[in-house]
């Protein structure tokens, strides 16, 4: 995240961040991790939410999930009645079916206008940027 970060910061007018969930299948822990990041967003958490969880992703668990809701000071009755909504769900499966179908295998998958960036440092995401910029790439702005 703090490259993302920095990135953002250099580029405010040219860069815009789209997460997308993609949580992987062999952590029985990620698709509820998803869930609630979207019952925090809810809330207007969830950033807060997803730095908290990717910090402490190896050990994730149901309670480590309901102490990071507590304490960024979320509802939790609204919280937890929002984890049981199906609409989150479709959301995920939804980013789910889209990675799949451009080729995301794991996490975190970066991609700039629809081109998968393999050099994650700030100067690789720094050059794909510009290039694109400089080509007038026709998806710049999506």
């Amino acid at each position: 995240m703090p490259v993302l970060e920095r990135v953002l910061e250099k580029n405010p007018d040219s860069v815009k961040l789209v997460f997308k969930h993609f949580p992987l299948r062999n952590n029985k822990f990620a698709r509820p991790a998803s869930i609630a990041a979207i019952a925090a967003e809810r809330q207007g958490k969830f950033w807060e939410f997803h730095d908290l969880l990717f910090k402490d992703y190896n050990r994730l668990n149901t309670q480590k999930v309901r102490e990071i809701a507590q304490q960024l000071n979320l509802d939790m009755e609204k919280f937890e009645r929002d984890q049981k909504d199906p609409g989150i769900g479709k959301i995920i499966n939804r980013d789910l079916s889209e990675g799949t179908r451009v080729g995301v295998r794991g996490t975190p998958t970066v991609f700039i206008n629809g081109r998968l960036l393999r050099n994650r440092s700030q100067t690789g995401f720094q050059a794909m940027i510009e290039k694109m910029l400089k080509k007038g790439d026709p998806r710049q702005g999506q």
